[in-house]
């Protein structure tokens, strides 16, 4: 369990603030806004309306107690850059911000942003990706080229062997589990063999994907 300041609680925020809820960790929530202070208090440890630009409210928080603190102002680029910056200043252990375009994000970075999240540039990606291709079932994006994908099954696969099928050596795809009746299995192994109906999760380059499944 950990300890997140949460600050921004507009649609973005208050998804974060459920997840954060579901997943057990403690949450101070913070707005300007008292409507939507009020509209997370179910999923909070703890809320308050405050501005996030004033450094006397954001250091009567503790702000170095916090294991993390979200920065999810998506609709106030000053707001944002200025609270970034702050929380900083003030010894944060760790800063994710949220951008809402590259401009942003490049600012949130060199303003003492550790991580920045692009909601709408990341979900554009997964939804070019996975409704422009047949054979992709769900995708997450990495850091870098490489990214997992869940892909369905070859006919052509069913009954092989991972070792058989060596997809590593052919085309630098790692098969890192496999999907079947609902549940993921992680102990992938060279003996590893497919069934009808599998699907499974893959690490590699879009480009390759796209020459070993035909994508």
């Amino acid at each position: 369990m950990k300890s997140i300041l949460l600050i921004g609680l507009g649609r973005f925020g208050k998804h974060v603030a459920m997840h954060l809820h579901n997943l057990g960790h403690q949450v101070m929530a913070i707005d300007s806004t008292e409507e939507r202070v009020n509209a997370v208090l179910p999923y909070v440890t703890e809320a308050q309306i405050g501005d996030s630009t004033n450094e006397s409210f954001l250091s009567s928080l503790g702000i170095r107690n916090f294991d993390a603190c979200i920065v999810a102002i998506g609709d106030n680029f000053q707001s944002s850059l200025e609270t970034t910056s702050l929380l900083k200043e003030l010894g944060a252990k760790l800063v994710v911000s949220r951008a809402s375009s590259d401009v942003h994000q490049k600012f949130l970075l060199r303003n003492g942003a550790d991580q920045v999240v692009y909601p709408e540039q990341q979900l554009a990606k997964w939804t070019a990706i996975r409704f422009s291709s047949d054979h992709i079932l769900d995708f997450v994006n990495l850091e870098g080229d490489y990214d997992i994908y869940e892909v369905d099954l070859p006919e052509r696969w069913v009954g092989m062997s991972v070792g058989e099928i060596d997809i590593r050596k052919k085309y630098g795809i790692n098969i890192i589990a496999v999907r079947r009746n609902g549940t993921l299995d992680f102990s992938v192994k060279p003996e590893t063999s497919f069934e009808e109906g599998d699907t499974i999760l893959v690490l590699g380059q879009y480009r390759d994907l796209q020459k070993c499944f035909k994508i």
